[in-house]
């Protein structure tokens, strides 16, 4: 029987991090800056005060949180401390400089939780009523699609799919760009051929922007319950995934610009959607 790693606290434990050294450092920034560490251990990095409460208050596992010196005197910060320390998290307390080379930031937060990935199994999508689902095919940017599930947060949307190869949602840069919505915005993940399938069976529209869309986007009916699906930023909608939309539509432009953001484009598109709950 092996001994426990002296640098590695019980669960509820707190331990001051002195040491760059430290293998729960090392840990850490292998989650910041490499997808397979990520993927292999299930785990995932989101910064600062807000997102930890939202984390917490969506009852989302968090493994470890780490707190800078700035906020030992910070009442908020020291309660979600205490609400993942009775959850069984691990505190950490480090100086700033570790904070930041964790980061990779001049400014860190001073809190950076380290959360359990959660992800919606397909069968479990019941698609109804009014729900809205947004699927993205082989989405690149980070920031895209964390724009992406803020923006479905934002319009009370269902949930978000990504088909095919995407980035990964877990990334630091994705998590930051969802100001904490990834806590509140269930994400699934589907292969192609078996987006295929489920779009084939989906009860009401399954709309997408195209080339080919001949019809202007705020000129037709959404019958609930409504799949919205995007294109990537390079190549937009390929043709074999567009022939699983009963809709292809259109976003008239003035200007020169060729084509919108994915993640402009998709706002657009949701929030026309949602229009006739918004009362907009």
């Amino acid at each position: 029987m092996t001994g426990q790693n002296p640098d590695r606290p019980r669960a509820g434990a707190v331990k001051q991090i002195t040491s760059h050294s430290n293998p729960l450092v090392k840990e850490i920034k292998g989650l910041v800056g490499m997808r397979k560490h990520r993927t292999q251990s299930g785990l995932f990095v989101a910064e600062g005060l807000k997102l930890a409460t939202d984390a917490l208050d969506a009852g989302w596992s968090v493994r470890y949180l780490a707190l800078g010196p700035d906020v030992r005197d910070n009442d908020r910060a020291q309660q979600a401390a205490a609400r993942a320390r009775a959850k069984g998290a691990l505190i950490l307390e480090m100086p700033t400089q570790i904070l930041s080379a964790i980061t990779r930031r001049d400014n860190p937060q001073m809190v950076v939780g380290v959360y359990e990935q959660k992800l919606l199994a397909p069968q479990d999508i019941r698609p109804e009523g009014t729900h809205v689902w947004i699927a993205l095919d082989h989405v690149r940017d980070p920031g895209n699609l964390g724009t992406i599930i803020r923006t479905a947060d934002a319009v009370g949307a269902s949930g978000v799919i990504l088909v095919g190869e995407t980035t990964d949602p877990f990334a630091v840069e994705a998590v930051r760009a969802t100001m904490g919505s990834l806590f509140h915005v269930p994400l699934v993940k589907m292969s192609r051929e078996d987006f295929k399938s489920f779009a084939g069976k989906w009860p009401g529209t399954v709309a997408g922007t195209h080339l080919k869309g001949e019809e202007d986007y705020r000129e037709v009916e959404y019958l609930s319950p409504t799949l919205l699906l995007m294109g990537n930023e390079q190549a937009g909608l390929p043709d074999d995934m567009a022939e699983t939309c009963n809709e292809l539509l259109r976003i008239p432009q003035l200007g020169q610009a060729d084509s919108l953001n994915l993640a402009v484009a998709t706002a657009v598109m949701l929030f026309e959607i949602q229009r006739p709950r918004l009362k907009l």
